[in-house]
């Protein structure tokens, strides 16, 4: 599997595997030992699908080009160059002998990129959003749809919009959601821009065809996350593929299995789960409110676990 080293081999996971079938629950029940995730409060969060119109021609309203990957846009694995970065990744372009930082969100918005323009979006807010989600839809102009997938990012710290309106005095801390923040962004166009400018990072996309409708995007294993059955980890201390048991609480408590398929910029620690919730205005309002403490529990083949050792509360 790779990632985390309580994962142990591919070897380690195979046999179990091979013997998936009928139901899941008696599935995890009878071949998996769980173990509490440990390493401070957790914090769960969600995310979405959202869906912006395009066209490829640049009119009307139509102004927001949705870029592609920057030609000379440069990523960089840490790991390969030193073992305790595993996991950590850094983006930026060469300056002569030099990898130096990419342009921040402020600098592309006045100067734009060296990138493919897919199309133009009518609606510089929304897709504000889909970049944060990090994956959407788009329905063009002639009734055509299309994913709007992942495909690299500036390497620019991501600061939640969020945090910048509480700090001003425009939101209070407590009704703070992707609905009030997007309300507020509406509201106020004319400082709009400057706001969503105080996050620097940007997403870059490529488009593909829509697929499967009912299930999301590519996430970072590679394979579509399924709603409340994907969830995104931080990967230098998780391993993706890995099954957890997610507790979530809160107005709107979640427990279920989830497959941790993806990641992000701002999942960062151990007990700490982004979810995927899916298409449509009902994933929308589910993710955009769900911010709740809870505990995780991750699963392991029993075979794992004996080398591990009976105690479920192994520290991660």
């Amino acid at each position: 599997m790779g990632g985390a080293g309580y994962a142990g081999t591919v070897a380690d996971w195979q046999s179990v595997c091979a013997d998936a079938s009928g139901d899941a629950k008696a599935f995890f029940q009878k071949d998996f030992t769980p173990y509490a995730v440990s390493g401070g409060d957790g914090l769960f969060t969600g995310y979405y699908e959202p869906q912006i119109r395009g066209s490829r021609t640049k009119h009307g309203a139509f102004q927001t080009p949705v870029y592609g990957l920057p030609a000379d846009l440069v990523r960089a694995d840490l790991g390969l160059f030193n073992p305790k970065l595993k996991g950590e990744h850094i983006s930026g372009k060469v300056s002569g002998h030099a990898l130096v930082p990419y342009a921040d969100r402020a600098r592309i918005n006045e100067k734009g990129v060296n990138a493919p323009v897919l199309f133009y979006t009518d609606d510089a807010v929304a897709f504000f959003f889909l970049q944060i989600q990090g994956s959407g839809r788009v329905v063009f102009e002639d009734g055509g749809t299309a994913r709007i997938a992942y495909a690299g990012e500036n390497g620019q710290p991501y600061t939640a919009i969020g945090r910048t309106l509480i700090a001003d005095g425009s939101l209070a801390r407590e009704t703070v959601s992707l609905q009030t923040i997007r309300a507020w962004l509406l509201a106020n166009p004319a400082k709009a821009r400057a706001v969503m400018e105080t996050d620097k990072s940007y997403i870059f996309f490529e488009q593909k065809a829509l697929g499967d409708t009912a299930l999301g995007s590519t996430g970072s294993q590679g394979v579509n996350i399924t709603p409340l059955g994907s969830i995104a980890v931080d990967q230098r201390i998780h391993a993706l593929g890995a099954p957890f048991y997610v507790a979530a609480d809160g107005p709107d408590p979640v427990r279920a299995v989830m497959v941790a398929q993806d990641t992000g910029g701002a999942i960062r620690g151990s007990v700490r789960a982004d979810m995927f919730f899916g298409f449509g205005p009902e994933a929308e309002r589910r993710a955009g409110a769900m911010k709740a403490p809870g505990r995780l529990y991750v699963l392991l083949p029993n075979t794992l676990a004996g080398a591990l050792g009976d105690g479920r509360d192994y520290p991660l």
